[in-house]
This record gives structure tokens, C-alpha cells and sequence, in this order.
């Protein structure tokens, strides 16, 4: 009797989802309610055909997501990477009626039939906005809170850890997490409502909404330890000095300047996950000479000792140096070529 009180005790006590984990994503798009719809199926992702796709669909996916409303009901081929051909597609003449809680609720066929990846369906969504840095001198540093019943509160830091700082600027469309700290001082701590403690990441979450934590508004924490989290910028790259966009000597965007990259340890790991990122196909094989070609860069320097397993989908999940930290000049800035489709 007293094993079975623990039991139902630990269940009823015990860490909660701030969201129900949801069995669709959106991928490749700017931020977690935008890009190609992917749903989940005994452990595997697989894709939505687009016939019969339309926006009463697309309402169940934002609303499953916990994103705001449906915007658009783009193709999903213009999120890349695109999906792998082996990818499965799961569903197919999707009917909602815009009401239901998620997209297995929904009709569909499971018989898919004449559909490829060329037909991959897309979602867009309004963000819903319910986390924020705030406090800090923009917009990817600063005190974390989140809104509940319309109103916004502070994270308490007991348990918090980098992975939740790392969804946290994830979700906010931000770069890596590089500092996650119990705050504040008076002139930065929170005011209200502390609504969260015990929040539980692993990193992966798409969300937020979808670790575990301890009960809304349930806590003995102070504004004294309210979250303080700091966030690389928004990460971007292109290649310049080439005659497409798909070549040419590699730049990065860090605190909104672009800067080159150094060659220390770069290889064809490195070369596919930029090729990747950009849409631009395959990595083709460069010659010394063919690299110094596309000419040295001026300014800053801005990654070396970049270390890739070919699988990242971005070159920021990449290790590397701290930004702007390195042995190297402009002779060594790494440039690449892409077969463009």
C-alpha cells in the first residue's frame, strides 16, 4: 500500500511538460513555426504530400506547435536542406476542418501514392510570442521570461543549465548559448510573477514549451535568481568573389559584421556543411591555387580550427575557436565551390 501511495504521489508531484510533446516539427525555415511539415511515426520523421494541403491543415500544425495563426501554406521545397530521398512521406490528402488539437486528429490517407519530395508540404505561422531576453542591450541577451494566461514572468535558475539556454536561443531565432547565470541585481532582476523553476532541457527541444519543469507559479525562489542568458547573434554566411552565389571565399556574420574564416584544419566535412546551408548542392574539390583565386579578405577573422562531421545542417553546430580568436591572416581564408543543384 505505502509502494503504491509513493507511486501515484510521484506521478501526481513529479515534472510536468510545458507543452505537450508534439509529434510534428517544421524544418529548415527561419524559425520553429515556419518550413517543410515533418510528422513522427514509430521514431521516424517523415514528410506530408501536398495534396489537398490548405490552410485549415496548416491551423492545426501552428496550433500543435504552439505557434500563432496560420499564415501560408508554402511549398516545402523552399526550406533546405531538402529532404533525403530515402525520407519516408506518411501522409498524404490531409483534411482538417482547422479545429482539432493536433494533426493525427485530422483525416488522412497512411497510402501514399504518387507523391515525392517535390510535393513535400509547407506551414507557415505567426510567432507566437512567450519567451524573451529581457533587459539585456538587445534582443539575444538578457533575463529570460515567459508568458502564461497573458501574462509575462521570470524562470527561476534552480536546475536551469546551458541546454535550456541553448533552446531558449534557439527558439528566439538567435545564435549559440554562451552564458547562462543566476542574476540579478536590482536593476536587472524581474518584477511579478516567478512562473518556472526546475526547467529540464537536454538541448534538442524545439521549444522551450516542450521541456519538463516544475509547476506554473509553484516555486520559492526570489527575483535574485532569476535566469540571465546570453546568445551569439543570429548566424549567417555567404561566398564572395565568385561568379555565383555558390563560390567564392567564405564570410560569417558575427556581431553584425561579416569576417572571414581561417583554412587551420578545414576539410570536406566542412565544405559539404557550407554547400548544405546554402541550398547550393554538392561540394566540388578545390586546388590550392583554385582557392587563392576568389583573393584574400580584409577586416576580421572571425572562426578558425571550424571542426565538421558533414552532418550538421549549419556550419554554427560546427566546433570552433571562440569568435575572433586565432593564428591565422588573411592568406589563409577558406573558400568553396558548390555544384549549385
Amino acid at each position: 500500500m505505502d509502494l503504491l501511495f509513493s507511486l501515484i504521489f510521484a506521478i501526481c508531484t513529479g515534472p510536468v511538460l510545458l507543452g505537450s510533446s508534439s509529434r510534428v516539427r517544421l524544418v529548415g525555415g527561419p524559425h520553429h513555426c515556419e518550413g517543410r511539415v515533418e510528422v513522427e511515426q514509430e521514431g521516424q520523421w517523415g514528410t506530408v504530400c501536398d495534396d489537398g494541403w490548405d490552410i485549415k491543415d496548416v491551423a492545426v500544425v501552428c496550433r500543435e506547435l504552439g505557434c500563432g495563426v496560420a499564415k501560408g501554406t508554402p511549398s516545402g521545397v523552399l526550406y533546405k536542406p531538402l529532404a533525403e530521398k530515402e525520407q519516408n512521406i506518411f501522409m498524404q490528402e490531409v483534411a482538417c476542418n482547422g479545429m482539432e488539437d493536433t494533426l493525427f486528429h485530422c483525416e488522412w490517407s497512411e497510402d501514399v501514392f504518387n507523391c515525392l519530395h517535390n510535393e513535400d508540404a509547407g506551414a507557415l505561422c505567426e510567432i507566437s510570442e512567450n519567451v524573451r531576453l529581457a533587459g539585456g542591450p538587445g534582443r539575444c541577451t538578457g533575463r529570460v521570461e515567459v508568458k502564461h494566461q497573458g501574462q509575462w514572468g521570470t524562470v527561476c535558475n534552480a536546475g536551469w543549465n546551458l541546454s535550456a539556454a541553448k533552446v531558449v536561443c534557439q527558439q528566439l531565432g538567435c545564435g549559440r548559448a554562451i552564458l547562462t547565470q543566476r542574476c540579478c541585481n536590482e536593476a536587472t532582476q524581474g518584477q511579478g510573477t516567478i512562473w518556472l523553476t526546475q526547467v529540464s532541457c537536454s538541448g534538442q527541444e524545439p521549444s522551450l514549451w516542450d521541456c519538463p519543469s516544475g509547476h506554473w507559479g509553484k516555486n520559492n525562489c526570489t527575483h535574485e535568481e532569476d535566469t540571465w542568458v546570453e546568445c551569439e547573434d543570429p548566424f549567417d554566411l555567404r561566398l564572395v568573389g565568385g561568379d555565383t552565389r555558390c563560390s567564392g571565399r567564405l564570410e560569417v556574420l558575427h556581431k553584425g559584421v561579416w569576417g572571414s574564416v581561417c583554412d587551420d584544419g578545414w576539410g570536406e566535412n566542412e565544405d559539404q556543411v557550407v554547400c548544405k546551408q546554402l541550398g547550393c548542392g554538392e561540394f566540388l574539390f578545390l586546388s590550392v591555387k583554385a582557392r587563392r583565386s576568389f583573393g584574400p579578405g580584409v577586416g576580421r577573422i572571425w572562426l578558425d580550427d571550424v571542426h565538421c562531421s558533414g552532418k550538421e545542417q549549419s556550419l554554427e553546430q560546427c566546433q570552433h575557436r571562440f569568435w575572433g580568436y586565432h593564428n591565422c591572416n588573411h592568406k589563409e581564408d577558406v573558400a568553396v565551390i558548390c555544384s549549385e543543384h
